[in-house]
């Protein structure tokens, strides 16, 4: 691997994706809301009683939870997590396509739509619920059907990290981007009825039938799409930008001035929302301001 591409920001990373899950726990330590129907958050007293996962002690956590059995075997002070009892599933759709390889700032598009998706992950997760992965490249797919709990999580990652070599590779080979209807078709198969989909995207080279292929997604499932971009690519001139590639050689392009992050009938899409992400937010601050 070149110097460019080990660069944090390149690259997905396990470890990366993994760490979130801490981020995670300590920034909801103190804001936990019910599942309930409704238009308001309310408090939700207890944790539930369905064991959902041990994990490591921190501080703060309650003493009366301790996993004698994983601290025993580990040697390390664990304690149990619990959830409601429901069955929440969350399926993940990552854009890694060519457009979606490169950024401004801190991250390329697809890493940090990566993360996004990891972060969202985690919260179903540490709920109870169950998650699932599409992810798709120029011209290849990776699918991970949805399971529950720690083990389920890492596998969606794992997919993550598989998807995002495989589009740096195709990068490396010049290989184009497929419109995205194309490349998401037969989606509906895969995301189960009543649960959640969640597609992180900038939206380029959508394809006629993109729209009508998200509407018909949410006649049965709440869907929302992360638009993911780099705010102060509405503020450069047009001009000619040095752009460094996945394998650390810097060319120019030229680059005519503001473009649009997507069309905006792509807004009015039935049953869709909508999310803005800016790649270069650091984390997690740009994902609870934004997705959260």
């Amino acid at each position: 691997m070149s110097d460019a591409a080990a660069r944090d920001g390149v690259t997905v990373t396990a470890e990366r994706l993994i760490a979130l899950r801490h981020l995670l726990i300590e920034a909801q330590r103190d804001v936990t809301v019910s599942a309930l129907p409704g238009g308001f958050a309310i408090a939700r007293r207890g944790n539930g009683q369905v064991i959902a996962d041990s994990r490591l002690y921190i501080q703060g956590d309650d003493i009366r939870h301790v996993d004698r059995g994983a601290t025993a075997r580990t040697g390390e002070l664990h304690v149990r997590t619990f959830h409601e009892e429901r069955d929440r599933v969350c399926f993940l759709v990552a854009d890694f396509r060519p457009c979606m390889l490169w950024g401004l700032r801190r991250a390329l598009w697809s890493v940090a739509a990566a993360e996004a998706l990891a972060w969202l992950g985690w919260q179903t997760v540490e709920t109870g619920g169950r998650v699932g992965l599409l992810a798709v490249t120029g011209g290849d797919r990776i699918h991970i059907p949805s399971r529950g709990r720690v083990r389920g999580m890492l596998g969606v990652i794992g997919g993550l990290v598989r998807a995002h070599d495989i589009a740096m590779s195709e990068t490396r080979q010049g290989m184009q981007s497929p419109p995205l209807d194309r490349a998401l078709s037969g989606l509906d198969r895969l995301v189960p009825r009543g649960s959640e989909m969640i597609l992180a995207s900038a939206l380029d080279t959508c394809g006629d039938g993109f729209a009508d292929l998200i509407g018909d997604l949410s006649r049965r499932r709440r869907t929302r799409i992360i638009r993911v971009g780099d705010r102060d690519l509405d503020r450069l001139p047009a001009g000619s930008y040095p752009v460094t590639g996945p394998d650390g050689v810097t060319t120019r392009i030229r680059y005519g001035g503001r473009m649009a992050a997507a069309p905006s009938e792509q807004e009015e899409i039935d049953g869709c929302t909508f999310h803005d992400l800016d790649a270069a937010a650091e984390l997690p601050q740009g994902l609870q301001d934004r997705i959260a």
